[in-house]
């Protein structure tokens, strides 16, 4: 799918821009006074919420939310919301809810699956909100938006920040958001540096190689894992050091996954994929990585369907755990 690209420098900007804007007067009791107020003014309803299949009019804070992707469901979660109503991710062999969300989802129903979600269901649940994205829903936009506002991201994965500042205005918790993403910047950036010292000045290069019910993909730079790598300052090797979400691959060509940490997930029951033959090639076996023990599992459900604030810091565990070094606080 295409997706559209913030760049960091532009997103830090529009962070900064923004939470000077919230501040207010200057001085400490000015400063936490002004916090105060803009919290209170994220809390203000109703409002118009702006999105990809038009505008939203939100009448009260929501309470009473239905998502119906993974990425939506961690960025509710994250912002103190249990959602009535939800989706599994669609990959997820085992069925059921992350387990990376494990006690922020009690209760929760099931309203999948998320290509068909059960929109009388739906609609028993008495949503307040529904949120998704156009490239998922745009199809039952309109029933979804009878039952209750519905505001759709334009897509999903490379764009999770915006999606998140998205979704936190039709919530009323900007102010929780932008907090929260700072926090995962500054946890990153303090990431990259750990691993840079260790390894005398230099960031490795990683690779994100998953395995699939069909051609085996290694994950870009416009992709969710590649946004987090790019936060840690981990360089890519050449198949991904470019703009876009993914590249499919044989598994005569598995050598592009080639780099100084590859990590690899598994989307499907393993005997779907072609995690075996690939794994089984000469080829890879002759992979740096493979021959250095340098090669690490990690779970799906984190690295490539949680898109979230949430499932980029379980990333970051596991990448300090590959490199050697401690996980930020």
């Amino acid at each position: 799918m295409n997706q559209r690209r913030l760049p960091a420098a532009v997103l830090a900007v529009a962070l900064s821009t923004t939470l000077l804007a919230a501040c207010g007067s200057s001085g400490s009791s000015g400063e936490a006074k002004s916090a105060g107020q803009s919290q209170n003014a994220d809390a203000t309803f109703p409002r118009s919420v702006q999105h990809a299949m038009g505008t939203a009019e939100i009448k009260a804070q929501p309470k009473r939310v239905v998502v119906l992707d993974s990425g939506e469901l961690d960025d509710v979660t994250l912002l103190g919301i249990t959602p009535v109503g939800a989706v599994a991710p669609h990959l997820k062999t085992e069925g059921g809810f992350p387990a990376y969300l494990k006690g922020k989802i009690d209760g929760t129903k099931d309203v999948g699956p998320m290509a068909e979600p059960n929109l009388e269901l739906i609609a028993s649940l008495k949503p307040d909100l529904i949120l998704s994205s156009k490239v998922r829903h745009q199809k039952v936009y309109d029933k979804l938006n009878a039952i209750a506002p519905t505001v759709l991201a334009e897509t999903t994965g490379f764009p999770w920040k915006d999606n998140l500042a998205l979704y936190a205005k039709a919530l009323g918790k900007e102010a929780e958001a932008r907090k929260a993403l700072e926090d995962y910047q500054a946890r990153a950036a303090k990431l990259g540096q750990a691993i840079k010292e260790k390894n005398g000045g230099k960031a490795p290069t990683a690779s994100v190689v998953r395995f699939v019910a069909g051609p085996t993909r290694l994950y870009q730079k416009a992709s969710f894992s590649g946004t987090v790598l790019s936060d840690v300052g981990l360089g890519r090797p050449a198949s991904q050091d470019v703009d876009k979400s993914m590249l499919e691959v044989s598994p005569e060509q598995i050598n592009q996954a080639d780099a100084d940490l590859v990590f690899v997930t598994v989307s499907d029951d393993p005997t779907k994929t072609k995690q075996s033959e690939v794994q089984g090639t000469a080829v890879w076996k002759g992979l740096n990585a493979v021959r250095n023990s340098k090669v690490f599992n990690v779970p799906d459900e984190t690295w490539m369907s949680g898109i979230g604030v949430q499932a980029a810091d379980a990333m970051l565990a596991d990448i300090a755990k590959a490199a050697g070094v401690d996980a930020p606080k």
